[in-house]
């Protein structure tokens, strides 16, 4: 049984769970697009670490092919600060690429260098 105080409820409610439901959407998309640049940019430095690794590449070779990577997947503003160290990784002569990149935090705008993964790679040697 309706009363004359329940008149006109029904469009507040309306409005304000899909105002919930607007915001838990977003929230959800957002999370899909922090994701989306962590991974592509691990992916790259994976990828480039092993690139550098090769024994007739020099590690230096894994910026480029890093860079190249995330350019044409999401595109050159998050491929700026791409690095290169050799050294050891769990006790193997190594090459790791670091990427310290923009972390999305509204749309793919976000907190600058608020992102870092690297790759590893063992050296290949000839002989």
């Amino acid at each position: 049984m309706r009363t004359a105080r329940d008149a006109g409820s029904a469009p507040a409610e309306f409005v304000m769970v899909a105002a919930l439901l607007t915001v838990l959407t977003l929230g959800v998309l957002q999370l899909g697009v922090a994701l989306l640049v962590r991974n592509t940019a691990l992916d790259a430095a994976a990828e480039g670490a092993r690139f550098g690794a090769l024994a007739d590449n020099r590690p230096a070779d894994g910026a480029v092919r890093t860079r190249e990577l995330i350019s044409m997947a999401i595109g050159g503003e998050y491929a700026r600060d791409v690095r290169v160290t050799t050294g050891e990784w769990r006790g193997h002569p190594a090459v790791t690429v670091t990427v310290r990149t923009t972390l999305p935090v509204l749309g793919l705008l976000g907190i600058g260098e608020g992102l870092e993964v690297a790759g590893h790679a063992a050296r290949e040697t000839l002989g």
